[in-house]
């Protein structure tokens, strides 16, 4: 009897019935067959223009060439994702709607729709790529997403759109065009990784996503690399910015994080702005010529700095405070290309300490104006007293322990030349239809 019962529970969870059914292209074909199809069916799409939108509401893998076009024709979401483990791969998905209210999408994956898997599609020219809505353990991996190229970039949509679905993974995609490559909002636990993102406000968004990584990932030609707001125990590991305008990394009301190994360079406005953050961990990047190396703000607090290297920079930090900030940890601290330092016991640590800011960068940072005066004597005067005598230093940033040799960020030769393109079309002074540095309007 017992043995009887657990065949028919097998039975029961294993779809024997499953079939592989070929579906023609054509107005509705699609819609048709998902609507016959049993759980477990293998949906097989054939080279052709699929048209309508559909709604994948059970258990099937639904897969093709790229040249089978599922094509939503202009309204609402053209792939709708209603049921748990639902693959979709391999072909291409347009037309979507572009209402932003309805969060018109390529693909979207409703709550409850676990464990969906959407893997080597071509996603071109929706609102939104794919919109992972609430489904749990989502895998979004080597898609290629082009999104709209609306002049006001606030009304694209973004490349991969990640709300409350915890367990998202994220890998391997390419994203150009739209707004962000990845806004990722109100979620958690989520990994993305190895994405290319180009042409776009911001690479990675994070508003509210806790005790999640973000990881290889390659910026080139954004507006701004990865924005990590309003989100705790955050791994921002190993990732690039090339060539972004506005910022590298931003740290934003980010606290307990582990930001290590990541590379920004080529001119952004800041390489780091680190605003309202404290008790994050930066170690081992590298911070490029920028405008500003690294800005400090907003009372920071117990964050640790250590191994970084600030290369080239305009200005190498800039951090308005009355308090001396140590930025060394365990006689270790970073490097600074414009440090004059000697290592006569060769431990790899400068024999002197660093203060990358004086008095004069606090007046210039109060008083723009103050810069016309930069070449008189009386200034030059106040630099040599203060690098002469320190105690007459104001508070501010003082590494004890400067690094002898910064740490390499090897970029690979396609990187390196999507970077050289970027920086040549970067478009002077223009930030399109928004201000990046209002935090309130992201």
């Amino acid at each position: 009897m017992m043995r009887a019962l657990t065949l028919l529970l097998l039975l029961a969870a294993s779809p024997l019935w499953a079939r592989e059914v070929a579906v023609a292209p054509g107005q509705g074909t699609l819609a048709i067959a998902i609507a016959g199809a049993v759980p477990g069916d293998v949906l097989t799409l054939t080279p052709g223009l699929y048209a309508g939108a559909v709604v994948v509401d059970r258990p099937l893998v639904i897969h093709g060439p790229v040249e089978a076009v599922i094509d939503g024709q202009g309204i609402g979401t053209v792939v709708t994702i209603d049921a748990p483990d639902v693959t979709l791969k391999g072909v291409t998905v347009t037309g979507s709607g572009l209402s932003s209210p309805d969060l018109d999408a390529g693909i979207k994956i409703l709550k409850k729709a676990d464990r969906a898997v959407v893997d080597g599609n071509h996603l071109l020219g929706n609102l939104h790529g794919i919109d992972v809505h609430g489904g749990r353990d989502a895998v979004v991996r080597g898609n290629t997403i082009e999104g709209t190229q609306n002049p006001r970039m606030n009304d694209r949509g973004n490349g991969i759109y990640v709300w409350n679905s915890p367990g998202t993974l994220v890998e391997g995609n390419s994203v150009r065009w739209g707004r962000d490559g990845i806004f990722s909002n109100t979620s958690r636990t989520g990994i993305y990784r190895n994405n290319l993102f180009r042409d776009l406000r911001f690479a990675v968004h994070y508003m509210y996503t806790n005790d999640s990584e973000v990881s290889g990932n390659v910026s080139i030609g954004n507006h701004l690399g990865y924005a990590i707001m309003f989100s705790n125990k955050v791994v921002l590991r190993d990732n690039l910015s090339l060539a972004d305008r506005s910022h590298g990394v931003m740290l934003n009301y980010t606290n307990s994080s582990d930001i290590s190994g990541n590379l920004v360079r080529g001119g952004a406005n800041r390489c780091t702005f680190i605003y309202n953050a404290h008790k994050n961990l930066i170690y081992d990047n590298r911070f490029e010529g920028c405008e500003i190396g690294i800005h400090f703000t907003a009372g920071s607090e117990r964050n640790v700095l250590t191994g970084n290297a600030f290369i080239g920079n305009r200005e190498q930090v800039k951090y308005v405070g009355t308090k001396d900030v140590e930025w060394s940890f365990e006689d270790r601290g970073n490097f600074w290309s414009d440090h004059p330092a000697f290592d006569l016991d060769g431990n790899g640590i400068a024999d002197s300490a660093f203060r990358p800011n004086d008095l004069m960068d606090h007046i210039l940072w109060s008083q723009p104006a103050a810069a016309l005066l930069m070449g008189a004597p009386a200034v030059q005067l106040i630099r040599w007293s203060q690098s002469s005598f320190p105690a007459t230093l104001p508070g501010g940033v003082l590494d004890s322990a400067p690094l002898m040799a910064a740490p390499v960020i090897a970029v690979s030769p396609d990187y390196a030349a999507m970077e050289a393109e970027a920086a040549v079309r970067r478009p002077k002074g223009l930030n399109d239809d928004y201000d990046i540095n209002d935090l309130s309007s992201h």
